[in-house]
């Protein structure tokens, strides 16, 4: 039984289906059956179909072995410095969330007292517990966009910000 998927944005899903029908392309471009590429890669063909399919429970080592028996290349695009700039910061979730750069979290935030960061998780649950207090008006632009990668990233569709 395969994996449980795990949650993932729409870019991210765009982005494995893309992936799929790359290696798809490639494997019938070389007149390769199925079987035959779930062979060479290590997996059976059930895991090549869902591969091809861009499922995101399939492992990424499946997804490279596919890749690797098509003589194909997945590389890491690297980043130099240590911090990206202003616009690259959009849609990314930090690890910590420090209250002094969210002006509108840290108001939300009152009752939590002698902490000065707060997980992913934590941010979006007081951002949507207390929705109906933010000031909308008032929140900055990387404020609304740590509130739409939060959401994005670890939300449900029914308890937007």
């Amino acid at each position: 039984m395969p994996a449980k998927a795990p949650r993932i944005s729409k870019k991210t899903a765009t982005e494995l289906v893309a992936l799929g029908e790359q290696i798809c392309t490639q494997r019938k471009a070389m007149r390769i059956n199925a079987t035959t590429l779930a062979e060479a890669a290590g997996m059976s063909r059930v895991t090549l179909h869902r591969i091809e399919k861009g499922e995101p429970s399939v492992t990424i080592g499946a997804y490279l072995n596919a890749a690797t028996s098509l003589g194909l290349k997945l590389s890491i695009i690297e980043r130099t410095g240590s911090t990206l700039p202003p616009d690259d910061r959009e849609g990314l979730i930090p690890a910590r969330i420090h209250l002094v750069d969210y002006p509108q979290l840290k108001k939300l935030a009152w009752q939590v007292q002698g902490i000065d960061t707060l997980s992913p998780s934590e941010a979006l649950d007081i951002y949507t517990r207390n929705r109906r207090h933010l000031d909308v008006k008032a929140l900055e632009t990387h404020e609304r966009q740590l509130i739409d990668a939060l959401q994005l990233g670890l939300g449900e569709n029914d308890g937007d910000v």
